[in-house]
């Protein structure tokens, strides 16, 4: 998989604006920005970009921090925010802990959505990204939108792509990423917003067999407030195919139902 460590933004450009001003701005390259973004030719003109194009903005270098951030343009709200990661407000909200009013966020603010960057590989098509993620092409498509050098039908190698993170109105699900090899002890991460502090999660394969039974998660805070949680991931049976799914949720308090269930695809 070629997910990529580090900090990216999601920039909507400005009048004004040029390649150089928001490399400098944002701890890139020029020379970055027009790969990740196909902005060379025969996609566009090299180098030339408009206001309202979105551009995936990487910072050089690997640090401490692995984020993805969207700089809020103006006439953003939560609410279209969300549309683009498939995400809700409520959501936003949990993940950016010092967003005290949900109802004023102003342009040139960053905030942390529930989002990966994925760098396109050798032989990659949009139809086989989205099988391998186990994600709806459109949520892939829809995440990014006006983006210069995007087309469902052509992609190129080096190409940074905005991929949404598994998630419900409650819980999103950070590690283990889409398509990825789960083990024993692999960590599983993410933040929930759940009655007494407590989520579950089980693993099954492609055949429907249970690989881990359902266990209870403990969260860091429980409702209204969303809570971190983190676990190493058990086996309880071996699994009987190469592929499956996780599944992270909540059960309801009135009868016992499954709620708030993310489901990411995952390898053996």
């Amino acid at each position: 998989m070629a997910f990529l460590e580090g900090v990216h933004y999601i920039y909507t450009v400005k009048p004004g604006d040029t390649l150089y001003a928001i490399a400098a701005r944002y701890g890139s390259t020029v020379r970055l920005l027009e790969q990740t973004n196909a902005l060379f030719d025969p996609v566009t003109d090299p180098g030339l970009i408009y206001p309202g194009q979105v551009l995936v903005v990487s910072e050089t270098g690997l640090g401490q921090r692995s984020a993805v951030s969207y700089i809020i343009h103006t006439g953003d709200s939560l609410y279209t925010i969300g549309i683009r990661f498939s995400a809700t407000p409520d959501l936003l909200v949990g993940m950016n802990p010092l967003l005290t009013d949900a109802d004023v966020i102003y342009a040139g603010m960053p905030l942390d959505v529930p989002a990966y960057i994925y760098e396109v590989e050798n032989g990659d098509s949009l139809y086989l990204i989205a099988k391998k993620l186990g994600l709806p092409m459109n949520e892939l498509i829809q995440a990014n939108r006006n983006r210069p050098g995007f087309s469902p039908d052509v992609l190129y190698i080096g190409y940074r792509l905005i991929v949404p993170m598994p998630s419900s109105n409650n819980i999103v699900v950070f590690r283990p990423q889409p398509g990825a090899k789960v083990t024993p002890g692999q960590a599983l991460e993410g933040i929930a917003r759940a009655f007494e502090a407590s989520i579950l999660y089980r693993l099954i394969d492609d055949n429907g067999m249970t690989v881990t039974r359902e266990k209870v998660l403990t969260t860091s805070a429980g409702a209204p407030a969303y809570g971190s949680f983190s676990t190493a991931i058990l086996f309880d049976r071996e699994p009987t195919t190469s592929g499956g799914e996780l599944w992270v949720y909540a059960r309801s308090a009135m009868d016992g139902r499954i709620i708030d269930l993310v489901q990411v695809r995952v390898s053996y």
